[in-house]
């Protein structure tokens, strides 16, 4: 079984199975257990997202929803910044960052 796994952590990893046969060892022959070694990612695995790619979208949903509210209101008392918490400069950039077109969350009827 040692002769035949990839040791693709090289010795670190072959010392450290034998490390664990020698102190879980109960007879005076070592047994090595194969669920010891490591296994390759099951490929059907979903892929990771980074992290910046996860918050922006996060951030992106959360900024439409606010400016859905507001009726594409940025400022003010009961526009989208305030109730994201956020001074309307800071949304403004966001906005520009992301590429939102803060003018299709508008209400028939509203001037620009």
């Amino acid at each position: 079984m040692l002769q035949n796994y990839d040791w693709p952590g090289n010795v670190r990893e072959l010392q450290n199975v034998i490390e664990r046969a020698v102190i879980l060892c109960e007879t005076p022959a070592l047994y090595v257990d194969d669920t010891w070694f490591r296994r390759e990612a099951d490929s059907s695995a979903q892929q990771p997202i980074p992290l910046n790619a996860a918050v922006n979208t996060s951030e992106r949903e959360m900024i439409e929803r606010a400016l859905s509210e507001s009726a594409d209101r940025v400022g003010g008392p009961k526009g989208a910044a305030a109730k994201l918490g956020l001074p309307r400069q800071t949304l403004e950039s966001k906005i520009k960052i992301l590429g939102i077109n803060k003018f299709c969350f508008r209400r028939p009827g509203r001037r620009l």
